[in-house]
This record gives C-alpha cells, sequence and structure tokens, in this order.
C-alpha cells in the first residue's frame, strides 16, 4: 500500500514527538560529511582513517560524525583485531541516502550531454 498522500482521507495525524523524532532524523542527515559517510559505508564497512581519506576530511572531523551517527543508531562498529570497522546500520536510510545520491549524479550525467549537444 503507497504512502498517505496530503489531503488523503486515510492520513493519520501525527504527534508532536513522532514528528520531532522524524525531523531529528532528517537533522541528522542535513550534513554533507554525514551524507558522504553514509553514501560510503552503503558498499562496506570501512575504520575511520579510510572513512578520513575517502571523505578528504580529519580523522578528529570523522571520529565526530561517526560518533554522531553511532548515537542516531545510523552506524555500528565491530572489533577487526585493533580496528573498528563501521557499517551502516539502518537499511531504509541507506536506501534513502543512496537513492538520493544516484538520482542526483544521473540529472548531472543528463546535465552534463546536454550542455554538449
Amino acid at each position: 500500500m503507497p504512502p498517505a498522500r496530503a489531503g488523503n482521507a486515510s492520513a493519520q495525524a501525527l504527534g508532536p514527538e513522532l514528528l520531532q523524532d522524524s525531523s531529528s532524523m532528517f537533522a541528522m542527515l542535513a550534513t554533507p560529511v554525514r551524507v558522504h559517510i553514509l553514501w560510503l559505508l552503503a558498499h562496506g564497512g570501512q575504520d575511520v582513517g579510510t572513512l578520513a581519506e575517502n571523505t578528504g576530511q580529519t580523522l578528529a572531523t570523522v571520529s565526530h560524525h561517526l560518533g554522531k551517527l553511532k548515537l542516531a543508531g545510523l552506524v555500528r562498529d565491530q572489533r577487526d583485531g585493533k580496528r573498528r570497522i563501521y557499517v551502516a546500520a539502518d537499511p531504509d536510510v541507506v536506501e534513502l541516502v543512496v537513492g538520493v545520491i544516484q538520482r542526483k549524479l544521473a540529472d548531472q550525467k543528463r546535465s552534463s550531454r546536454r550542455r554538449r549537444a
């Protein structure tokens, strides 16, 4: 069954706590480095050093954002010897991030083709 649309009689009223929790999740995704981290983790677990290298951020910055993502339940870590490997923990959020990025990449590709034509 598709989600209820605005104006649909079956749409239910949403309580303030649910709206706040939902807004908090979107706020967590409003930082580009966090979206980049989730994009990378969607393609497999990585340690903080690799994430820092792949995002172009410092270890401290990536560690800070991983901590926030972990508290929000979006990533988790697992031990691999002395290293901690971070993995995406919420498949729905990963699907959202990957879907949005893939759409933007496709839009860029179409736009690029139009400019060359």
